[in-house]
């Protein structure tokens, strides 16, 4: 199953120029990941707060700042793999931040009218529950899975799309709610593929042995 993340190097080799002149004003990994994941926190607030308030308009924030965010999630693990500044605190900041700005960004989805906010708060544990799933790899020996159809970059893309369908009034309450039980059902396969891929690729170097 095809991922955006498989676009990802193209994507690395473009901003490559501004992670070069970050880095050389002295910002690190760490801050980039904390900045953005900060942000992340106030616009999930300020689209929380209008969207009881039935504003459609705000939720123009998410699929302006998700782009943002995916740019910055690459600056900071290139900083950290091409200028030495990996460490193990940064991959827990790496890994958390991830977790917690989604859920951020998803769950005032739960706020609008006619929405069902169960389903988008599974939607958002599946997504956690995705990501620790890609983490669990190295724990057997192996190494983070990123396995699709449902990533990072892909919920990324889907969220989005679903922020500015609201903003423009396209999406009714039912296209939404039918959109999150697709989503829960592919967050669920994504699962599936991390954990199914990451022991058949353990038992792989094990045979090999």
């Amino acid at each position: 199953m095809i991922s955006i993340y498989q676009l990802k190097p193209k994507f690395q080799s473009l901003l490559r120029p501004l992670v070069r002149k970050l880095h050389a004003r002295g910002v690190t990994a760490n801050q980039v990941t904390l900045a953005a994941c900060a942000v992340s926190l106030v616009c999930g607030a300020i689209v929380a707060i209008a969207a009881t308030d039935v504003h459609p308009a705000v939720f123009w924030l998410i699929p302006t700042w998700m782009f943002v965010r995916m740019a910055l999630n690459a600056v900071d693990g290139m900083l950290a793999r091409e200028f030495g500044q990996a460490s193990a605190l940064g991959a827990y900041f790496n890994e958390l931040c991830d977790v917690i700005a989604d859920s951020a960004l998803f769950l005032p989805f739960a706020l609008l009218p006619g929405v069902w906010p169960a389903v988008v708060v599974l939607v958002t544990l599946l997504a956690v529950f995705t990501e620790y799933a890609g983490v669990m790899a190295p724990l057997i020996g192996g190494t983070r899975r990123y396995d699709g159809p449902m990533g990072k970059s892909d919920r990324a893309f889907v969220f989005g799309l679903l922020a500015a369908g609201v903003a423009l009034g396209w999406l009714s309450f039912v296209w939404l709610n039918t959109a999150f039980v697709l989503l829960s059902l592919l967050l669920a396969w994504t699962i599936w593929n991390r954990v199914q891929r990451g022991v058949a690729a353990r038992e792989a170097s094990e045979g090999a042995q």
